[in-house]
């Protein structure tokens, strides 16, 4: 043993430390390897995988990387996830009559003779690096796998009856260790993950938690006896939420302000009674995002032109329009970073506020003390504001307090919620304001979504049949490449990692100004726009699938153009699709 490097002599007296291994086994192998000349693993110290390779040829036993594996759902749902946890054992699949299990210990004697008593199954052992399954553990048996043992044997934590009207959890119960841990453990890997929202939901005979990552809800593996613990869970996050734990019948909001490492969160909390317990929705908000600027999120050339442009009007209108979850918000953050300076004075009023802006005055609207969008605004244009920001024109008295505003010398900001970009001027004049007061301060209309983006790692071209029909249908060009998700582990299985937005930029010319004050429809105003030269929702999305970075099916699924458009390969340089890439994927959801 004197004799092998110090880096391999650690890992040897680690994996004795963790029962991998036994100090006669590893003087063996030190040995072996002194006799074989290798010293060291290609020319670098041992690594954990060459030790267990050894030992599974010295004893005849399989070794499985666990790189390209995946754990069979009916296999492991026939063990105790309690035991498989504690013992550090994975079962894999069928082989033979048998159940492969895979331990990172040769001799998991304890733990396989426990679950051959419990099920009667024949097992086979397969060695497999420890670091590689925990991580497929935590896959397969839920995210805070770690701490589920620990929950299981600490009786202090007692079930409640969530519908008795006096119904308490006991006073120690939130302080326990595993319930902190596992809540920990929840927030760090949505953070992790990069999710917008963590669901945590109950059910009759289960307790559900989801992510909603990229857009899109994915369920959590959790192990089946975590729905005794659903009280003392939802119980722990009201505590760090500052929220009533003894009020069960009626919906609270709170907020968690958390820092992962370098990351620092806003958790905006909102808890509902259900039928079976209380659920809760928190919200994601990291605050140390950064703005990166007009030009990288994800503009055309010819809409970056025209945005920058609206920029430095000295008054007016510009509305950005898209469903919750669209990105809105940060793309007003973006504009208004891009002219925060010091000659001008800018002013938000926001529910909530999601992200502060150095050099910004932000408003917080506040329902409860009578601090709405529209009596807020009346005092921001007491305090000679140069550019105003308004969350979202929710009713007629925000909106005309908007256009009175952008008429007196002021550039104002704002969100709508309409289909597309000719709908927000529609929208306007049916919550009461005059066409000519709509035509006369409305300056620009932007409408977005976001689309998923193809994971790099595991994207293959398109061609199958329905690619080749659609190409036809579309008039697709044959050297515009298609191309589909696969899914792997970068991307969780899903073929998508990360957002990317579509936009439709529409400019009130003179035509459009024409058609407001003649009460024109929304769709005589979107041909008008289209003649003009506005890209639609969809168009803007083919010049993503163009590019290879989204698919076909991800921009019909969040556009609703009542002309399907002919597909073209982007007029513009791909260099804001570059820079934008991924936008989107910080978490903002409004």
């Amino acid at each position: 043993m004197a004799e092998a490097s110090t880096p391999t002599q650690t890992l040897l007296d680690r994996m004795i430390a963790e029962r991998q291994l036994s100090a006669a086994d590893a003087l063996a192998f030190v040995q072996a390897r002194l006799l074989t000349g290798s010293s060291t693993a290609g020319g670098e110290d041992a690594t954990e995988r060459d030790v267990l390779e050894w030992l599974s040829h010295e004893y005849g036993v399989g070794f499985l990387p666990l790189d390209s594996v995946e754990a069979d759902r009916e296999v492991l749902a026939l063990f105790p996830a309690r035991i498989l946890l504690k013992e550090e054992l994975l079962p894999l699949r069928r082989d033979n009559g048998s159940i492969e299990i895979a331990s990172c210990r040769l001799f998991a004697t304890r733990g396989l003779d426990t679950l051959r008593s419990l099920t009667g199954l024949r097992l086979k052992l397969v060695l497999s690096p420890r670091e590689a399954l925990l991580r497929e553990m935590k896959k397969n048996l839920g995210v805070g796998a770690d701490t589920i043992g620990a929950l299981d044997e600490e009786k202090s934590v007692q079930v409640v009856d969530e519908n008795t009207e006096d119904s308490n959890l006991d006073a120690g119960a939130e302080d326990e260790a595993s319930i902190i841990r596992f809540v920990n453990q929840v927030l760090k890997d949505a953070i992790e993950l990069r999710a917008s929202d963590i669901h945590l939901e109950p059910f009759e005979h289960e307790f559900r938690i989801r992510y909603r990552i990229d857009g899109e809800l994915q369920e959590i593996p959790l192990p089946a006896q975590l729905k005794q613990f659903q009280p003392a869970i939802v119980s722990r996050v009201k505590i760090l939420s500052h929220l009533n734990i003894a009020e069960k019948r009626l919906p609270q909001d709170g907020r968690i302000k958390v820092r992962i490492e370098d990351t620092e969160v806003d958790i905006r909390v909102s808890v509902i009674p259900m039928l079976h317990g209380e659920a809760v929705v928190m919200r994601l908000l990291r605050q140390n995002s950064t703005l990166r600027g007009l030009a990288h999120i994800g503009l055309g050339d010819r809409e970056l032109e025209r945005f920058q442009k609206v920029l430095n009007l000295p008054h007016g209108i510009v509305l950005v329009t898209g469903p919750t979850g669209s990105g809105k918000t940060s793309t007003l953050y973006t504009a208004l970073n891009e002219i925060n300076d010091e000659v001008r004075k800018i002013i938000t009023i926001e529910d909530p506020v999601e992200y502060q802006l150095r050099g910004v005055n932000q408003i917080q609207v506040s329902e409860k003390a009578g601090l709405t969008f529209a009596r807020g605004l009346r005092s921001i244009l007491r305090h000679d504001p140069d550019v105003v920001l308004i969350g979202e024109i929710r009713d007629r008295e925000t909106a005309q307090i908007a256009v009175q505003a952008s008429l007196t010398g002021h550039l104002v900001f704002s969100t709508l919620h309409t289909n597309d970009a000719p709908g927000a001027l529609t929208r306007l004049v049916d919550m009461g304001v005059e066409p000519y007061l709509v035509a006369s301060s409305l300056e620009a209309v932007l409408a977005q979504r976001l689309v998923r983006v193809l994971c790099p790692h595991c994207k293959v071209p398109d061609t199958s049949a329905h690619a080749k029909s659609f190409r036809s249908r579309m008039g697709i060009a044959p050297e515009v490449e298609l191309f589909k998700a696969v899914g792997c582990r970068e991307c969780r299985q899903t073929g998508f990692f990360g957002r990317h937005a579509i936009f439709e930029w529409m400019d009130t010319d003179e035509n459009i100004r024409r058609l407001i004050l003649e009460n024109g429809s929304t769709d005589q105003i979107r041909s008008a726009a289209r003649t003009s030269g506005m890209r639609t929702l969809a168009e803007d999305g083919w010049r993503l699938v163009a590019k290879g970075i989204t698919t076909v099916e991800e921009v019909l699924s969040v556009t609703t153009d009542k002309e399907t458009p002919r597909f073209q390969a982007p007029a513009d340089s791909g260099e804001a699709t570059d820079r934008a890439r991924g936008f989107g994927s910080s978490g903002s959801r409004t």
